[in-house]
């Protein structure tokens, strides 16, 4: 009977030190936007992020996921975040320096040589780096994404050589280091929020946009462009943003538990970027648009062209993020 009474109250203990713990979460339906469609590669990663939360609270959490900018483009929907109106967005970071001036870094033109590369740099010290820096904003980056090298499609011409360039309306993202690079290379650029790049397109509004192949296939741009230049200028990654307002209410535990899903989610979204991008390539040339690849020689000389994007950004991102950058490419490199 002793014995009993003891493993009575040994169980009793071990449920009372439990309670706290499951305690810690709390029913929750989430927000979360982003600016392209749910048949991108990003839908697959929510996906694997929601399974992720739902298993890990036991039901208690559901993700309520609003696509194709419904709830505003990604500026918009992130300072609604820092604002504490919304929990969640999936944004590139390109059209977010105006909020983290560093961010830039991710823009600068022929950064990355490969998508290894870009993964050592974003899981790594560097992505913590700049992890910490939006928080001085109230974001919290749970993860980084895959968005991809980007590739100029137009409907005016091939673009095999620099000056081919030339006087193209070309859409980019609302941010100042796009701007330079396409007006560098001798490009009419415009700023524009993604959301309304089709119809610009198909009105010919602006002659051409520039987005990863996956991107371009989901958006159907096939549409209404004719050619796809394989220019791979330019590697950027999305963000899992959190507001923090909302993520300071959250316990350690629940914290953690958002941290490690979009890490799950991250894992899915790019596997299935990766796998997609080639499939997405040759839909497209299936669709109708006319491929090309630009040979090492005009490669060369277009690299040239922007090299000084660099230095004219460098007091804006800052000299310091730069040269992290640099050196942690140089490390990962073995230069």
């Amino acid at each position: 009977m002793k014995t009993y009474l003891a493993l009575t109250a040994t169980t009793a203990l071990a449920a009372l030190v439990a309670l706290p713990a499951a305690a810690e979460i709390s029913s929750r339906t989430i927000t979360i936007s982003n600016g392209i469609a749910e048949t991108h590669p990003v839908g697959n990663g929510v996906a694997a992020m929601e399974e992720c939360l739902t298993e890990r609270t036991d039901g208690a959490w559901e993700l309520n996921a609003f696509w194709s900018s419904a709830l505003g483009d990604d500026l918009t929907a992130t300072q609604a975040l820092r604002s504490g109106t919304q929990e969640m967005v999936i944004s590139s970071s390109s059209p977010l320096v105006g909020i983290e001036p560093a961010l830039g870094v991710f823009d600068l033109p022929f950064l990355f040589n490969d998508a290894a590369e870009a993964d050592a740099v974003l899981d790594g010290d560097f992505g913590d780096f700049i992890a910490e820096k939006m928080e001085e904003s109230d974001l919290v980056n749970l993860a980084f994404w895959e968005n991809g090298f980007r590739n100029l499609t137009n409907s005016v011409r091939p673009v095999t050589s620099l000056e081919d360039f030339q006087g193209m309306r070309v859409r980019v993202m609302q941010n100042n280091i796009f701007l330079d690079t396409f007006q560098t290379l001798g490009a009419n650029a415009t700023p524009m929020a993604f959301g309304e790049v089709f119809t610009a397109l198909e009105t010919r509004a602006i002659d051409a946009q520039e987005n990863p192949y996956v991107t371009i296939d989901t958006s159907q741009f096939y549409e209404v462009q004719d050619y796809l230049s394989a220019t791979q200028h330019a590697y950027t990654p999305f963000m899992v943003l959190f507001s923090k307002p909302m993520f300071d209410t959250y316990s350690e535990e629940e914290q953690q538990i958002l941290r490690d899903c979009a890490v799950v989610g991250r894992d899915e979204q790019r596997r299935v970027s990766r796998e997609l991008s080639d499939r997405s390539l040759a839909k497209v040339q299936e669709e109708g648009m006319a491929f090309n690849e630009i040979d090492t020689d005009q490669m060369t000389r277009i690299r040239e062209e922007v090299a000084g994007v660099y230095d004219r950004h460098a007091e804006t991102i800052g000299a310091d993020v730069i040269e992290r950058m640099q050196a942690e490419l140089a490390r990962i490199r073995g230069e």
